[in-house]
């Protein structure tokens, strides 16, 4: 089991695209602007033995920087992993052994990292690979666009988004794409309107070197769309793409113009822009943890087609410090003991 760390980019990368079915999420570019947020440290693991190769991108988090138990543990002491914002999960090549199985377990067990909680990749189904390494659970469901032409994209349309997207192009709705630095300033007050609205974490408010590193460091990989009534925008999106897939990443749109389905139509030019450059799949992701809430019954107008399966996997490397900073946060009175959050610690 190998280590690879944004010092040494060029060979993460190199490394990523030599897997057939690599996908944005697992680039360096990707999960540098994660590190900047503050999430952790970004590795990629990469193992290769008895005909088999694997990959895993996950972010290192130092658990004595948690506060909550800050004043149990102390920093550098334990570790644990998470899937970067996003998907991703072990890309596996050839067939899996017990060797993988087997030296990742060691390999966490000695570098102290406690736990790990994994967000697999619904378009890649990856969560099968491991069936021996994680226990796993299904949260829900998430919504692709077949963008192999445009007559399939209005094909798998509702008939109500049809609509829609015909009413924008009435209203005299333009949608437009760009990679033009320039976009973050308004991208950053619509959005940022827009998790005040729903009442988000914190964590969601990202800050301004987020976003540039999205622009450069991902430059052939993100690109801006978005819809203008007249002289304003009225929707913006970032969308990601590599390997032949696409992704809607983050969006934000002004209320005022919302009646007149400038999203609607900024998911239409995104699906045909995919078809004419060859990414087969636009992948609008599920509702807000999975759920089968509004945000997902907007995405579902967009595919008539069978959802793909949003799994979880979760991984106990040691036990016994697991066990003891949940007994820990125990002592916090209003600490859920029967929430299913996972690492429980961090609940």
């Amino acid at each position: 089991m190998e280590t690879i760390s944004l010092n040494d980019a060029n060979k993460w990368d190199m490394i990523v695209r030599s897997f057939k079915e690599y996908d944005v999420y697992y680039l360096s570019g990707y999960v540098k602007a994660f590190q900047i947020n503050g999430d952790g440290e970004p590795v990629l693991l990469y193992f290769e033995g008895n005909g088999c190769r694997a990959i895993n991108v996950v972010i290192k988090r130092d658990i004595g920087k948690y506060e909550k138990l800050s004043s149990f543990v102390k920093e550098n002491q334990y570790y644990d992993y998470t899937t970067p914002y996003g998907y991703g999960g072990f890309l596996i090549e050839g067939k899996v052994t017990q060797a993988l199985e087997a030296d990742y377990a060691e390999y966490c067990r000695s570098n102290r990292i406690v736990s790990e909680v994994v967000r697999f990749h619904p378009l890649l189904g990856n969560q099968a690979d491991v069936e021996t390494i994680y226990d796993k659970v299904c949260l829900g469901k998430t919504v692709a666009i077949d963008t192999t032409s445009a007559e399939i994209i209005w094909q798998n349309f509702s008939s109500k988004n049809r609509n829609m997207v015909r009413k924008a192009q009435k209203s005299g709705l333009k949608s437009y794409w760009t990679l033009d630095e320039s976009m973050i300033d308004v991208f950053m007050e619509l959005y940022n309107a827009t998790m005040d609205k729903d009442r988000a974490a914190k964590y969601y408010y990202f800050d301004r070197k987020f976003y540039e590193s999205i622009v450069n460091d991902l430059k052939y990989h993100a690109m801006w769309f978005y819809t203008k009534a007249e002289k304003e925008i009225a929707a913006i999106s970032i969308f990601l793409f590599a390997n032949g897939k696409m992704h809607y990443h983050l969006s934000a749109s002004r209320p005022q113009y919302r009646p007149m389905a400038p999203t609607n139509l900024l998911l239409y030019e995104a699906s045909l822009w995919a078809a004419e450059n060859g990414y087969g799949t636009l992948h609008l992701g599920g509702g807000l943890g999975a759920a089968c809430d509004n945000l997902y019954a907007f995405k579902k107008a967009f595919n008539r087609q069978p959802d793909y399966d949003f799994y979880l996997g979760k991984r106990i490397f040691c036990k016994e410090i697991y066990e003891e900073l949940v007994d820990y946060r125990r002592k916090d009175d209003n600490f859920d003991t029967q929430s299913s959050f996972f690492p429980l610690y961090r609940a």
